[in-house]
């Protein structure tokens, strides 16, 4: 079970950490408003939610073959992961869904993360994105919003 928690809060935000160290948290306040002016949000330049779920399936996907950070998800529970990965990106990026998971500094208290650990899952992720053809730009945009957790997660 530990290690299922581990996993939940590990991936979306070491991910985005590690290339956008300087991400400003204001994306997330903004996406929402943007959505009511017209503008589309981060969330719909992404495709919505089964793009996101396509990223997040690849993604994991790509964290258990690393064997840089695969023991971290030893026995965690995939489909609960996922499904955390893909709410968390959702409600980060303007989408309508509500994150369900714990924060992350709780989560990896005791998780031993090393930048080194962070760096190798954030190198999953863009794999991911790349491989599903997002757009700089919004990849930029997401490891903006994901990458504040990143004080939450390394802790070594």
């Amino acid at each position: 079970m530990f290690a299922t928690v581990r996993l939940h809060r590990l991936l979306p935000i070491a991910a985005a950490l590690a290339l956008a160290a300087c991400a400003q948290t204001s994306q997330m306040v903004d996406a929402p408003m943007k959505a009511m002016k017209g503008t589309p949000t981060l969330y719909d330049r992404l495709g919505g939610q089964p793009a996101i779920d396509a990223v997040v399936d690849d993604f994991v996907a790509n964290v258990a073959a690393d064997k840089r950070i695969n023991k971290f998800f030893a026995n965690s529970n995939i489909p609960k992961l996922k499904r955390l990965l893909g709410e968390q990106i959702c409600a980060g990026t303007g989408g309508p869904c509500t994150y369900t998971g714990r924060d992350m500094k709780t989560t990896h208290a005791r998780m031993g993360v090393t930048e080194r650990h962070f760096n190798a899952l954030v190198e999953d992720l863009v794999m991911s994105l790349d491989k599903h053809k997002v757009p700089q730009k919004e990849q930029q945009e997401l490891l903006g919003v994901l990458g504040p957790m990143k004080s939450d997660i390394v802790t070594r």
